[in-house]
Parts: C-alpha cells; sequence; structure tokens
C-alpha cells in the first residue's frame, strides 16, 4: 500500500475529502467548493483539472438561468483512491501509535 500521488497533494486531498462527504452522485458548485477548501478560481481550477484528468472527479459545464455553473463530483474511481489513500494515512498513524505504545 503506497501514497497515492495524485490525492496526497494539500488541496487535491481537500477537494476530494470534501466531495466524499456527498452521496455518490451528488456534486457541489465550483464557488461552494472553492469556499470550503479557501482556494483561488485559478488554483482550484488547476488542481480540479489534474483530477479530472485522473478520472477521479467529473466536471459539469452548464447554464441556470443566463449564469454559468460549474458542478463537481468524485467518480467511483476517484473515492475508491481516496479510500486507498486515506487506509495509507491510517496505517502510517497505526504503525507510529504501536511504535510509541512499544516504547
Amino acid at each position: 500500500m503506497s501514497a497515492n500521488d495524485i490525492i496526497h497533494q494539500s488541496t487535491r486531498l481537500r477537494i476530494m475529502a470534501v466531495l466524499n462527504t456527498l452521496e455518490r452522485r451528488e456534486a457541489l458548485e465550483f464557488t461552494q467548493l472553492k469556499a470550503m477548501i479557501e482556494a483561488t478560481d485559478g488554483n482550484l481550477g488547476a488542481h480540479l483539472d489534474t483530477l479530472a484528468r485522473a478520472g477521479y472527479v467529473d466536471i459539469e459545464k452548464l447554464f441556470v438561468g443566463r449564469r454559468p455553473q460549474t458542478r463537481v463530483r468524485a467518480t467511483t474511481a476517484g473515492r475508491r483512491a481516496f479510500r486507498g489513500h486515506i487506509a495509507f494515512l491510517r496505517k502510517i498513524i497505526d504503525q507510529a501509535e504501536a511504535t510509541r505504545r512499544g516504547k
């Protein structure tokens, strides 16, 4: 088991953590996601592009009335990758705690 290099980056980890709190088919609007992870438009956009190229998120661009809206959701592959990365992090924590208790 190893770290997922795509998800490991802190902004992408926060994006995937937020998206994984949603129901499977639920999406989050770009501006809401931006506020939740405290990112700029450009920074969030660049990280979403990386996650989309990896197949971890779906990005839907549509118009609501006359206003553009971008919605983002985690894909099945993205959820699986996130769970794997979290398992990797938990293993590190568990090993550190076991070592500390063993002293």
